[in-house]
């Protein structure tokens, strides 16, 4: 990427946040995003001109709603560059249809991120005071979240507002705001009462380095090929994985039982043999015992079809509290479950005191040298496997037998399939939705308990009943207050209120599960307040194709059953934003990009720094650092909000991966700098001249074609718009600016311009050209736009309302009205010129290729 510092201009009036910016100063010899951005958000914001109630000031207002919800971030630190496209594209949508006069609500808000948060806490806790989680109370430690929430949460609003978001902030809305706390309780309990939340002891995926359970979506399966050494949280030295242990159990008066498995360490809770009932190996031993080498007790061989004949001797050691399939085989055959690693990843006393506390990767050796030294040990070599991995935190994930509460799944999964096949839901790309039935159909039950302290606190109680002697059975009731908790337990159990010690769950509730509430929840539910009456269901929801299972389904999941209808209507789903190269933003290869560092530039000193102060591991700074110095020699150049947001919005966000680098943003800028020489020029052109743009003199044949091009660039922005193609707007955009309008127009017209005869229609027309184009750019390129669009409205002399005074509440040039400029006043209309001919008035002029002036070219 090769570029060179541009001049910085700066907007030198002082203007107090929320006034109008002056205009009227000379206007500036080049562009300069730090001088047109400066003044307007606050301008707008102030204005009111993002809430819906500046419907009712607009004359071309229509009686539509258009309602969304900004996929809420998560307050674990700044937005990226994934962000920076999910908010072009919504804010291109918003301003769209805001412009045709909808009445519309785009609700911003930040996610409260239960496991992210908080473990980004506990890491900035112990780094700069030596102090877990644990020395602290409960109280005192989310006293510290809560500041590490005031300041992320505030910086990411900022980002959004430089990214000239025009968000609803009235409405702002945070996943743990009192209003929001209640909605989520209030869905709680009402799954409770209809039966689809309940609490069972069941085999979760559990991360020993949060120790909390998981959903499945939050876990990854790193595939391995062979003996592999990989970094675990809590480990210093690597750990082996990707090989198969074989050892051997004596069976009472028969020899010995060769059994393998990759996870040596769980044997201390084994309670059976398994073999397949057709394998020819073992048909002279069903229903024998075997002696468990370091417990005292047999375990029996079983039979059973689970088992896979050709995996290792074809005899699996069943290990029910710490294996999925071993699980099922204990229901299947009334197996004991016993637990041997505990949530903290050490082993149980159940191990005996040789391994009890040892951690159980470590646990993994002192058992193969224990086998070794009993002489059981037979082998071990490479096996391929997948390796389960917490997204969270890098953990190897453990199965652990838990008591937790799960939502039924299956009824409501079946609805959402249902939904889009018969189109009451529409998900676009259309491709989506065979993933979408294929997930769905085969849904698990979903463990919505997080063992955390920082999120919503389960609203369930146990019961301790003062006559009861059995401390084993486990009582539970909930309530949306202790109160509301205490009557049910005492209706329930027949008792009065006073005999009842109620002690709430300390566990919270799934990030999801809030989240999934948000469409609903952010217009006020389950109050039903005006706002849940105009713009529930949501228009649409936008957000990227890796949210589909995390969020997507869960909305329509709880939506539909918590307020018996879709939340939404339609899912626009866009791809996810990789580097140059391909890879996948990650904070440690260093190529997770600030936006406001596009926006406004930074050396390669400031990246390097902002890393040094980040959250990382040591190792993953030294990895990011390397990747910026390669990526970034002379750090970021400053391409300004518009060029950042018009980049993101041409690339075709309905398919594969999106590869943005830095360069492309900068080739936008330049596009920027045409604009601003382009209406330079015609500002120059039109000065002293506003009574004559509004003349209907009959066009020429060149006033005609420019018209023409305008006509079929509207109607490529209409379709574009309406197929959410936003890539397909851009580029009719980009090209009628930069080729139609500057490369030919402008090049043929200044003859004429410099003659009395036939000048003042070609100042009508060149006007209109450029204030319908601002117009349609707006959605892309709001402050650009507007800057320019204020000198020329201040041109023509117009006056009105705020409301009007501003673009982004111009209405959206429509197809239908511009047929009369293109239409030919000769006789035939706009259609008649071929798109791919350019016809060349007296043959003066030739297109000017220039960046940074529009210039006239005489013809050799």
């Amino acid at each position: 990427m090769k570029w060179s510092e541009k001049e910085r201009i700066a907007y030198s009036v002082s203007t107090p946040p929320g006034e109008k910016k002056d205009t009227t100063l000379p206007f500036p010899s080049s562009y300069s995003p730090e001088y047109v951005e400066t003044s307007w958000y606050p301008w707008w914001e102030k204005e009111g001109f993002f809430t819906p109630e500046i419907n009712d000031r607009l004359p071309h207002a229509v009686n539509r709603s258009f309602s969304m919800c900004i996929p809420p971030p998560n307050v674990t630190g700044t937005l990226h560059l994934g962000h920076a496209l999910t908010v072009a594209i919504e804010d291109a949508l918003v301003r769209w249809r805001r412009m045709q006069g909808y009445k519309v609500v785009w609700v911003p808000g930040c996610d409260h991120a239960g496991i992210a948060t908080q473990t980004v806490v506990e890491r900035r806790l112990f780094r700069e005071r030596g102090k877990r989680r644990q020395d602290l109370s409960r109280e005192e430690f989310l006293k510290e979240v809560w500041t590490w929430k005031k300041e992320k949460g505030e910086e990411i609003y900022h980002q959004l507002r430089k990214l000239g978001a025009s968000l609803d902030w009235s409405r702002a809305c945070f996943t743990m705001d009192p209003g929001f706390s209640s909605a989520v309780t209030e869905a709680f309990v009402r799954l409770c009462d209809s039966g689809l939340i309940y609490r069972s002891e069941g085999l979760v995926n559990w991360s020993c380095a949060l120790e909390s359970a998981i959903s499945d979506i939050e876990v990854d399966s790193k595939q391995l090929s062979g003996r592999t050494l990989l970094s675990v949280p809590g480990y210093q030295n690597r750990v082996e994985f990707g090989t198969m242990v074989t050892f051997s159990y004596p069976i009472d008066g028969q020899g010995e039982w060769l059994v393998s498995t990759t996870r040596p360490e769980t044997m201390l809770g084994d309670v059976a043999i398994a073999v397949h009932p057709e394998d020819p190996r073992y048909q002279a031993i069903h229903g024998k015992q075997c002696r468990h080498p370091f417990a005292d007790r047999l375990l029996p061989i079983i039979t059973d079809t689970m088992v896979d004949m050709e995996l290792g001797t074809g005899a699996v050691k069943v290990t029910p509290a710490h294996d999925h399939t071993d699980f099922l085989l204990s229901q299947r055959h009334s197996l004991p479950r016993l637990t041997v690693i505990g949530g903290d990843g050490t082993m149980t006393p159940l191990c005996g005191q040789w391994l009890e506390g040892v951690k159980r990767f470590d646990a993994r050796e002192q058992v193969i040298d224990a086998l070794t030294e009993k002489m059981l040990f037979r082998g071990k070599r490479d096996h391929a496997m997948s390796l389960p991995v917490c997204s969270r935190s890098g953990d190897v994930i453990e199965p652990l037998l838990k008591k937790q509460w799960f939502v039924r799944c299956g009824e409501m999964a079946r609805r959402a399939i249902q939904a889009v096949d018969e189109g009451q839901l529409e998900i676009i790309p259309h491709f989506y939705t065979k993933t979408w039935s294929s997930w769905l159909s085969n849904i698990s039950d979903w463990c919505i308990s997080r063992q955390l302290w920082w999120g919503h606190q389960i609203p369930a109680y146990r019961v301790t009943l003062s006559d009861s002697t059995d401390t084993q059975e486990e009582l539970w009731v909930w309530g949306r207050s202790e109160e509301e908790a205490r009557e049910r337990a005492a209706g329930k159990y027949g008792v009065t209120a006073d005999t009842i010690t109620l002690t709430q769950d300390p566990d919270v509730l799934d990030t999801w599960f809030s989240s999934g509430l948000f469409p609903f929840a952010m217009l006020g539910w389950p109050q039903q307040t005006s706002d849940l009456r105009q713009f529930y269901p949501n228009t649409i929801l936008e957000t990227g194709s890796d949210l589909i299972f995390f969020w997507v389904a869960r909305m329509v999941m709880l939506g539909t059953e918590l307020t018996g209808q879709l939340p939404f209507k339609q899912v626009l789903l866009h791809s996810l934003v990789r580097d140059k190269h391909g890879r996948k933003m990650s904070k440690s290869l260093g190529n997770v990009i600030d936006p406001l560092d596009v926006i406004s530039g930074i050396s390669l000193e400031r990246l390097q720094e902002k890393v040094e102060e980040g959250n990382l591991d040591p190792r993953e700074s030294m990895v990011a650092m390397e990747a910026q110095r390669k990526d970034f020699p002379k750090g970021i150049p400053e391409c300004g909000t518009d060029a950042l947001r018009f980049a993101l919005c041409s690339y075709k966000a309905q398919g594969e991966d999106i590869s943005l680098s830095v360069s492309q943003v900068l080739s936008c800028r330049h596009f920027c700098n045409k604009m601003w020489q382009t209406v330079r020029f015609t500002l120059g052109v039109l000065e002293d001249r506003g009574a004559e743009l509004g003349t209907t003199s009959p066009l020429d044949s060149m006033d005609q074609w420019v018209c023409s091009r305008l006509y079929s660039t509207v109607l490529q922005c209409e379709q574009g718009f309406e197929r959410y193609e936003l890539h397909s707007v851009t580029a009719a955009l980009h090209s009628f600016w930069l080729h139609s309008l500057c490369d030919i127009y402008l090049e043929c017209i200044k003859p004429v311009l410099s003659q009395d005869s036939g000048a003042g229609v070609v100042r009508a027309v060149l006007y209109h050209c450029v204030s319908v184009s601002l117009a349609l750019l707006s959605p892309f390129m709001p402050f650009l736009t507007e800057e320019l669009w204020q000198r020329l409205y201040l041109l023509r002399g117009e006056s009105g309302d705020s409301a009007g005074a501003s673009l982004c509440l111009q209405p959206y040039p429509q197809s239908s009205q511009l047929h009369g400029w293109c239409h030919c006043h000769a006789g035939g209309s706009c259609q008649d010129e071929p798109a791919g001919r350019v016809p060349h008035e007296g043959g003066r002029c030739l297109p000017s290729q220039s960046d940074d002036a529009v210039t006239h070219r005489p013809r050799p």
